[in-house]
C-alpha cells in the first residue's frame, strides 16, 4: 500500500507488526492508543472517520499545533485517515471491502448502532472468520450496564480507584490525566497481538472484550487484594501507601521530593544517610509491620531532618547510598529531565508535533514517526490500493459516501 510523503520510514517492514492490517473505527482514546501502540509496532492502520468532524478528539482543544489538537495528535501517529459516511450505501460497501483484507477491527461504538450498521461481533465474525474484532467500551459486551457510555472519570469513581487518591482526610480525587483510557489501550493492544499469534498459527480469529472499568480494577488490583485480605476501607492518604511504610513526599528545604523505602535494608540505609542511626537501632522500626505501626513518629522525624538540607543534597546524598528518591516533578521539569532527554522519550514529528514515545524499547527496531494525519489524508490512496478504479472513487466522492483531502480527488 502506498505511503504519503512523510510517511513511516523504509525499514518499517521489520517491525514486528509489519503487513499485519488494522481497520480502526475507534474514537477518543481508549481505542486509538491502542492502536497507535500497534502502529508504532509496524501495523498498517487504517483509521476510519465520519467525513466533516472525524474523530471527537479533533476538537478537544486548545491547545493546537496548527489545526490539529494536540490530544488528538497523542493517540494518532503513524496512521492512515479515511474519512467515510457509514450511513450511506456506498460507505458501508468501502468499510466493507477494508474488512475483508484486514487482519483485526477495532471500535468502541453504541451496541445498538454496531447492530444497525451490521457490525456487531456476531456479523462481522461470521461474515469474517479470521478477523480479530476488538471491542472497547466502558463496562463491556455483557452484564446489566453494558449499554452505559463510559469515560475515564466514569471509571476511574466506579472502580474504587478516586476513592484512595487525594489527600488524607480529602475528597476523593481523580487522578489527573486519562489513566482509564491509556490503561485500556495497552490492555487492548496487549490482547490483540497475542490473538495475531494465534491467528497466524491456527487462522482463526478472536472476540477480544475490554474495558475502561476492568482496566481501573486492574490497577487497583495491590488494594483489593489488601482489602480482601483484611484490611481496612482504604481512604484517600496523600501520597503515601497504604501497605509499604515509608513511602510517600517530604519537604525539603526548598521543594518537596518522595522516598520509596521499599524493603528493611534500604531503610537501614536511608537512617544512615539521614544521620538517624537511633532509629536503625529501635527494633520496633526493624520490618516494614513495626514501621507501619509506628509511621506517624517516623515520618515526623525523617521529615525533620530532611528540612534540614534542600532537595538537590538530599538527592544527591540518596543516589549515592542506593535509596529511591524523585523530585516531584513539574512537566516543565520533566521535559527537561536529564534522562527523559537523554533517552528521547519525547520526540519531534513532522508538523511541528512533539510525542511521548510509546513505553518500550526494541533493540531491532525504532518507533516509526508519522504525525497524526489530516482528516481523510489518504482516502483515496487506500481506496486505490483495495482494487478502486479512480471512476469509482470519483462516483463515492460526488456520491458524499466518502471526503477526501482538498486536491486529493485527482
Amino acid at each position: 500500500m502506498p505511503l504519503r510523503e512523510g510517511a513511516m520510514s523504509t525499514d518499517a517492514g521489520t517491525l514486528p507488526l509489519a503487513g499485519v492490517r488494522v481497520v480502526d473505527l475507534s474514537t477518543s482514546y481508549a481505542g486509538p492508543t491502542a492502536t497507535m501502540y500497534l502502529a508504532d509496532l509496524g501495523a498498517q492502520v487504517i483509521k476510519v472517520e465520519r467525513p466533516g468532524r472525524g474523530d471527537d478528539a479533533r476538537a478537544w482543544g486548545p491547545p493546537f499545533v496548527g489545526d490539529t489538537s494536540a490530544w488528538f495528535a497523542s493517540a494518532n501517529r503513524n496512521k492512515r485517515s479515511v474519512a467515510i459516511d457509514l450511513r450511506s450505501d456506498g460507505g458501508k460497501g468501502v468499510l466493507n471491502c477494508l474488512l475483508s483484507a484486514a487482519d483485526v477491527f477495532v471500535e468502541n461504538m453504541n451496541p445498538a448502532k454496531l447492530e444497525s450498521l451490521g457490525l456487531a461481533p456476531d456479523q462481522l465474525r461470521e461474515r469474517y472468520p479470521r478477523l480479530i474484532y476488538c471491542a472497547l467500551s466502558g463496562f463491556g459486551l455483557d452484564g446489566p450496564d453494558s449499554a452505559l457510555p463510559g469515560y475515564d472519570l466514569v471509571a476511574q469513581a466506579r472502580s474504587g480507584l478516586m476513592s484512595v487518591t487525594g489527600a488524607a482526610g480529602g475528597t476523593p480525587q481523580r487522578v489527573s490525566t486519562a489513566l482509564s483510557d491509556i490503561v485500556t489501550g495497552m490492555s487492548a493492544a496487549l490482547a490483540i497481538t497475542a490473538a495475531i499469534r494465534r491467528q497466524d498459527r491456527h487462522g482463526v480469529g478472536e472476540l477480544i472484550d475490554v474495558t475502561l472499568l476492568e482496566s481501573d480494577l486492574a490497577l487497583m488490583a495491590p488494594r483489593i487484594a489488601a482489602f480482601l485480605a483484611g484490611e481496612p476501607e482504604p481512604e484517600p492518604s496523600g501520597g503515601t501507601d497504604s501497605v509499604i511504610a515509608v513511602y510517600q513526599p517530604f519537604q525539603t528545604a526548598d521543594r518537596p521530593i518522595v522516598l520509596a523505602i521499599g524493603n528493611d535494608e534500604i531503610w537501614q540505609r536511608c537512617c544512615a544517610e539521614l544521620g538517624l542511626d537511633e532509629l536503625v537501632a529501635d527494633e520496633r522500626f526493624a520490618t516494614n509491620a513495626g514501621r507501619r505501626a509506628h509511621r506517624p513518629y517516623i515520618v515526623h522525624t525523617v521529615q525533620q531532618r530532611l528540612r534540614e538540607a534542600d532537595a538537590e543534597t538530599w538527592l544527591s546524598r540518596l543516589a549515592s547510598a542506593g535509596v529511591p528518591a524523585a523530585p516531584i516533578q513539574g512537566l516543565s521539569d520533566v521535559l527537561d529531565d536529564r534522562q527523559v532527554r537523554a533517552r528521547g522519550s519525547v520526540f519531534e514529528l513532522a508538523d511541528a508535533q512533539r510525542a511521548v514515545r510509546s513505553p518500550w524499547r526494541m533493540a531491532s527496531n525504532d518507533t516509526p514517526r508519522t504525525p497524526a494525519p489530516q482528516l481523510g489524508a489518504d482516502t483515496v490512496d487506500v481506496l486505490a490500493a483495495h482494487g478502486y478504479t479512480p471512476a469509482q472513487i470519483h462516483r463515492l466522492l460526488a456520491d458524499s459516501a466518502i471526503q477526501a483531502m482538498d486536491g486529493e480527488a485527482s
